[in-house]
């Protein structure tokens, strides 16, 4: 009898091992087989940019070209991790060989390598596979400004996904003391800037002592912005609710213009 034992509980052991293994490796692989898909809506060549947040590696060299009408996919990290991703606009090289961009440039280069971008950028917040159920949260958000309609869907996840962004031309309606214009003072506009861009008060900016929920409002600047696109964050301490969690999309599309 307790040989008889001995093999049933060392069955049984064997077969709870076996099924926490086949689950883990289900679990991984559903978590490396995420896509992340940037679009280009626009009518002309726009350079995304992607930033890690410390500590986490950068994707896809952190920048690249993308024709009008194109898409670029790509596998997101298989474990956990947060970045930004945001467009460049009316990118050339100078004749010194520098790469330059009338918004959201990267220190002067095509792949931007783990820097941010300058403002005023539209801007696609992420963060992957986190939490128990494989959680990936994503925001669009306009604190930084705006230079690009933008929105951000995901495909096949469960539980909140909802598609989030700005698909308002701001650049049309952008308050006269928030333009950027490039070439400055008398070009076209290529921005919309935020209010701690143009004025860059404390209170604006939300610093200091207006660094906290209870002292960083809504402006006339950043109401502007959220009554043109309400399910984005237009100031510092904004709505924690309008990041969304979705449990194990299958992929992410960021589109430009859409």
């Amino acid at each position: 009898m307790a040989s008889s034992s001995a093999s049933t509980l060392s069955l049984l052991i064997l077969s709870i091992t076996f099924f926490l293994s086949l689950n883990l490796i289900t679990t991984q692989t559903q978590a490396s087989d995420m896509i992340l898909t940037v679009v280009n809506n626009c009518p002309f060549t726009i350079w995304p940019a992607i930033q890690p947040n410390s500590g986490h590696p950068v994707l896809e060299k952190g920048g690249f070209a993308l024709h009008t009408l194109s898409h670029k996919s790509f596998a997101a990290p298989a474990q956990h991790w947060s970045g930004r991703i945001w467009a460049r606009t009316g990118c050339t090289y100078t004749h010194t060989g520098q790469f330059s961009c009338a918004t959201g440039g990267c220190g002067g280069k095509l792949e931007c390598d783990g820097l941010g971008g300058a403002a005023p950028a539209t801007l696609a917040q992420f963060t992957l596979h986190h939490g128990h159920s494989d959680l990936s949260s994503y925001s669009v958000s306009l604190v930084d400004g705006f230079n690009l309609p933008m929105t951000l869907t995901p495909h096949e996840g469960r539980g909140t996904c909802p598609v989030v962004g700005c698909k308002a031309d701001l650049l049309s309606t952008c308050p006269e003391k928030l333009k950027m214009r490039c070439p400055a003072g008398h070009g076209p506009v290529v921005g919309c800037m935020s209010g701690c861009e143009a004025v860059g008060s404390d209170q604006m900016c939300c610093r200091n002592h207006y660094n906290s929920p209870q002292t960083c409002k809504e402006t006339e600047f950043s109401l502007f912005f959220k009554h043109a696109c309400p399910a984005t964050f237009t100031y510092a301490h904004d709505s924690p609710s309008l990041s969304h969690d979705c449990s194990a999309p299958r992929e992410l599309k960021v589109i430009f213009c859409h």
